[in-house]
């Protein structure tokens, strides 16, 4: 499961909205919606944008917790 920490590090950012992660890193404000709410993946371009827009590691931005069986 990938979880994230975008609302987070937005409301770091000078309370940065949707919206204007959406214009810096090309996509609409409903995908980073869908993104910071666990429903969508991104894909590992757009996460690089969005670890680069908050100046921070990948791995801070996105973390992966495997599924145990």
């Amino acid at each position: 499961m990938i979880t994230n920490r975008i609302r987070e590090l937005r409301n770091a950012h000078g309370q940065m909205t949707q919206q204007a992660l959406a214009e810096r890193i090309g996509v609409t404000r409903q995908t980073v919606n869908a993104i910071e709410g666990d429903k969508y993946s991104p894909s590992l371009e757009i996460a690089f944008r969005i670890a680069a827009v908050f100046g921070v590691p990948l791995e801070h931005v996105f973390q992966f917790t495997p599924h145990r069986e």
